[in-house]
């Protein structure tokens, strides 16, 4: 800063005056780079730390046993403002690794390529849609990037999966925020997906962000492993992998790896343990087993090469990959993060590795794939041999909430933010002695004085509402919302219907209106419509838990052609509570309906979903708004939970007997699971 500058500054701050935005970058210099990608929109890193929203995680459950120092996070929300908070752990020294070292010690991502393609699962899930583009994708990863830098420990190291389509602008990104890190550009050859226009493609990159402090133990592509070292020590002649046959005993086969290629003869097979010592892998990871044995190293899986640990989710990635990465850049112990956990194979895999991990994803078809596969998984990667109990996790909710928890505010205080997160107009007036604080949708809006009485907590009952609709009746039109602490409602219903007035309770989670406090007020971002249920898309704030309003029947029904009973559920009124603000695609009452989970087979006493099949918004109106299965799947009960595009759920238990079928009623099928 020059003189001449320094000294206007201090004439505008001793006068007084606005600061002009002029002046931020003088003031802040941005940090002097060797190159930097400049395009609209792009925040200092500073700035987006500062501004992103911290959000508790809400408990919803924990699986496994209780006791324990740890429990491995599954958790279900907007990855940036999960991450903020992830970040306070580390500064309250939460994080913490095997070594004793703060932080994350490995990062693995792989998020939305921006492809404006919509990936589909078997049963034509529409899982996630990949659509931000340009700029405003780029600063959307960006936002995710700086703070997984934040998150890292001193000694970490990040992988990055993407592809040629955004990867050359991605890696300029990343070469700005992990300055200083050492680099390495790992290609998947990952099979072919498409013909391509002009060469077909069948690789992604991975790219390898390491801390210089960071350890390092590098895959070997050839060579013996120790136990069959030790082996051929006793019986030079005997113990090798030949011809793809696994067997133990005298010179015939064996059961592991002398070299990776099993066409090798005996003779050869000898020859080439002998003569060949562990080497480092190459760059280039061939999933397919044809190619990986041409390279003498061990496939790392394709797209298609995951039959046995398949759980039918789009672009769900291979254990072997991420068994490679996890087990050259961590230790038993470390925590391993996966901010776009997608199918969960980072957590399946961190959990075989004996490593800690935290998984997040803002779709709820990701969070219920993720329960079901950790609560099912096999010892070995590719999910294969015994059965494996994970250790204790928790399933949290991050930016959804009906928290019970209250701290205290000033009255006027609360009462302004009431009013703000709910998007009311601040207007005083009272409506037959009763008063009111302002306006929601044209309706009158009261935001309840829970702090009026200092030796007893205020309530909301229903005799409240009663003692208001006596005085108010029909002037009020034919809705009120009344805004009060989570816990000041004395009913569990969203509303309360009185003669033909609706009062709606408004239920505020008081620790976030606690951290608003601090920063601006600014409107909460949300999904457009029901396409829109797992989309990239920016922080979308908080919102609350609001059970939609659910009506249906059920039947039972044959389809043509098909010699199959189907038994079904007809939704006929589907409608959320949570604030829209955009206009929808008119479907009758069914327009926040996203997407319909059945469990085919419920266990009322381990209160487990245990996610058997899925049905998209889109699917539905097509099918007449029915949710068909066949009725030969179906156990004593089911649980089929309705969701709408901001995650709230409806959950109903249904006996077979709704599907008037006494078969059904009658028998118990035992569930089998494929080991996936």
């Amino acid at each position: 800063m020059t003189p001449e500058q320094r000294q206007e500054l201090m004439r505008i701050l001793e006068s007084g005056e606005e600061i002009s935005p002029e002046w931020a970058r003088i003031l802040f210099p941005p940090e002097k780079r060797e190159y930097e990608l400049v395009y609209h929109g792009k925040d200092r890193e500073e700035d987006i730390i500062a501004d992103t929203l911290a959000v508790p995680l809400q408990p919803v459950r924990t699986f496994g046993r209780n006791g324990v120092d740890w429990h491995n996070q599954l958790i279900f929300g907007d990855n940036l403002q999960a991450m903020k908070t992830l970040l306070q752990m580390k500064e309250r020294g939460e994080l913490v690794n095997a070594d004793g070292i703060h932080g994350i010690r490995l990062i693995y991502i792989d998020p939305p390529f921006a492809t404006k393609k919509d990936f589909r699962g078997t049963q034509d899930q529409k899982a996630y849609q990949d659509k931000i583009v340009g700029a405003e994708f780029l600063e959307f990863l960006r936002k995710r990037l700086v703070f997984l830098r934040q998150l890292l420990s001193e000694n970490g190291t990040i992988y990055v999966h993407l592809d040629s389509r955004k990867g050359h602008y991605i890696k300029a990104l990343l070469d700005e925020i992990f300055l200083g890190f050492e680099f390495a550009e790992i290609i998947w050859i990952c099979g072919l997906m498409g013909s391509g226009k002009y060469y077909p493609k069948a690789h992604e990159n991975i790219y390898c962000y390491k801390s210089p402090k960071a350890s390092f133990i590098p895959p070997t592509r050839i060579g013996l492993s120790p136990r069959i070292t030790k082996a051929l020590q006793k019986d030079r002649s005997g113990w090798f992998y030949t011809r793809g046959k696994e067997s133990s005993g005298g010179s015939n086969y064996l059961k592991s790896y002398i070299c990776p290629n099993p066409n090798l003869t005996k003779e050869k097979a000898i020859e080439f343990a002998n003569n060949n010592r562990p080497q480092q892998a190459w760059s280039v990871w061939m999933g397919k087993k044809e190619l990986a044995y041409e390279f003498n190293d061990y496939p790392v899986g394709t797209y298609a090469y995951i039959e046995q640990e398949s759980v039918a989710y789009p672009t769900q990635k291979p254990e072997a990959l991420l068994a490679r990465i996890i087990n050259a850049s961590s230790n038993e112990g470390d925590i391993i993060l996966d901010a776009f956990a997608g199918s969960g194979t980072t957590a399946s895999v961190a959990e075989k590795l004996k490593r800690r991990w935290i998984t997040i994803d803002c779709g709820k078809l990701s969070i219920y794939t993720i329960q079901k596969r950790l609560l099912n998984l096999c010892s070995e990667i590719g999910n294969i041999g015994s059965k494996l109990d994970p250790k204790p996790f928790t399933l949290y909710n991050a930016g959804l909430y009906d928290f019970s928890k209250l701290k205290e505010l000033s009255w006027q205080d609360w009462r302004f933010f009431a009013l703000q997160l709910f998007q009311c107009r601040d207007e005083k007036h009272r409506i037959n002695g009763i008063d009111f604080d302002g306006y929601r949708q044209g309706a009158s809006v009261m935001v309840f004085n829970h702090m009026e009485s200092k030796h007893k907590e205020a309530r909301i009952t229903e005799e409240t509402l009663q003692e208001i609709h006596e005085a108010v009746g029909s002037r009020v039109g034919n809705k009120i919302f009344i805004i009060a602490p989570a816990l000041s409602f004395d009913f569990q219903q969203d509303y309360i219907d009185l003669d033909k007035v609706r009062y709606y309770a408004l239920r505020i989670p008081y620790s976030i209106i606690h951290e608003l406090h601090r920063r601006e007020f600014t409107a909460l971002k949300q999904p457009a419509d029901e396409m829109a249920v797992n989309d990239t898309v920016e922080a979308v704030g908080f919102d609350f838990i609001r059970t939609p309003e659910l009506k249906y029947k059920t039947g039972v029904e044959k389809l043509k052609g098909d010699s199959n009973e189907y038994g079904f559920i007809k939704i006929e009124t589907f409608k959320s509570e949570a604030i829209v603000r955009e206009p929808f695609k008119k479907k009758g009452n069914l327009e926040t309906l996203s997407l319909v989970m059945l469990d085919l087979n419920y266990d009322e006493q381990t209160r487990v979903f245990d996610l058997d099949e899925v049905r998209y918004a889109d699917t539905l109106q097509k099918e007449d708004w029915k949710v068909r299965f066949r009725l030969d799947q179906l156990d004593k009960k089911m649980m089929a939970v309705f969701v709408d595009i901001y995650g709230n759920e409806a959950r109903v238990l249904i006996d077979s007997a709704a599907f008037g079928n006494s078969k059904v009623k009658n028998k118990k099928i035992k569930k089998t699971r494929k080991r996936k």
